[in-house]
């Protein structure tokens, strides 16, 4: 099976490397001095389980690599459109694109870029960031991927993958409900960007305080609001089965988002509170809260400093 991982950060540079070991040939699409330290010196994951992968297909051009079965876009939201243009090359009739990033707007854009057909859904779990070039750092021992198609179908592609991804060490599974497993995940990540993002905290001291508790508990209350507008199935009380999450979660767990913030990086709150905003106006669901947070974060988004 030839897999090629558009984006191999945190996520895609950790599954692409379990893919690795399982025997998958993997294609990395990665950029600067992190692609150079792959071609030189392998792909390394340090953390619970250490990884390293002597030698891996890494390049910026997609040419050089042909046709894949399948795609997995692993980059941060803001570079989705480029992607998919850069992606092009590596698509044949039989590809598949599935989406491993955060929100429920991703899949819109791939639906807009190529067939419906083409593509599937799917949810990636793991604490994992480029830690220097060519390392990957996992923060925890948290790890699964699930994908599946839209119609809730069990297809040969999705049990081809899953093969692959198991023989890895991959916690993967093949799910008939993909689009509940996106929605799922969404709720608890934008409480958690969120809120550790605004608040510049690790989720410990915001699960801790009573005050910013209620707070993270009200974010997420607005995503299920929104969700079940839309016809997901999700019960009335599931923001209260995340926040036993955020209890359950290292203390010093925080969101990609935080880290981005940290380091002057675009952010994603366009795609996260900013797509709750969104898709609650289309469905007249109020949602103060995640509009807080997407206004109090607007001056970061761009990952420009704001000048005093």
């Amino acid at each position: 099976m030839r897999i090629a991982i558009m984006g191999a950060g945190g996520l895609g540079g950790y599954f692409g490397a379990r893919l690795c070991k399982g025997g998958a040939d993997v294609h990395f699409i990665a950029r600067g001095k992190h692609l150079k330290a792959m071609r030189s010196e392998g792909l390394r994951v340090e953390g619970p389980e250490p990884i390293h992968i002597a030698t891996v297909h890494a390049t910026d051009e997609p040419k050089e690599v042909g046709i894949v079965d399948f795609v997995m876009i692993c980059v941060k939201l803001w570079d989705t459109e480029a992607a998919l243009r850069q992606i092009s090359p590596m698509v044949g009739a039989g590809t598949t694109l599935i989406s491993f990033q955060n929100g429920v707007l991703k899949d819109h854009s791939l639906r807009a870029a190529y067939a419906e057909s083409q593509i599937m859904g799917g949810v990636g779990y793991v604490a994992a960031t480029i830690d220097r070039p060519g390392v990957i750092r996992q923060t925890g021992p948290m790890q699964r991927l699930l994908f599946g198609e839209f119609d809730g179908s069990l297809s040969a592609r999705g049990q081809a993958l899953l093969e692959a991804c198991l023989a890895g060490g991959i916690n993967a599974e093949l799910s008939s409900s993909i689009v509940r497993e996106i929605w799922q995940k969404y709720v608890f990540l934008v409480g958690l960007s969120g809120t550790t993002t605004t608040m510049r905290k690790h989720i410990g001291p915001i699960r801790e305080n009573e005050q910013t508790r209620a707070f993270l508990l009200d974010v997420m209350r607005e995503v299920v609001a929104v969700g079940r507008a839309y016809g997901v199935d999700l019960p009335e009380d599931y923001a209260e089965a995340r926040l036993q999450l955020a209890d359950d979660v290292a203390y010093d767990m925080t969101s990609s988002m935080h880290h981005d913030l940290e380091r002057g990086n675009p952010l994603e709150v366009r795609w996260l509170s900013g797509g709750v905003v969104e898709l609650g106006q289309q469905k007249g669901v109020p949602t103060p809260l995640n509009r807080a947070i997407a206004d109090i974060l607007a001056l970061h988004a761009s990952g420009i400093k704001v000048a005093k």
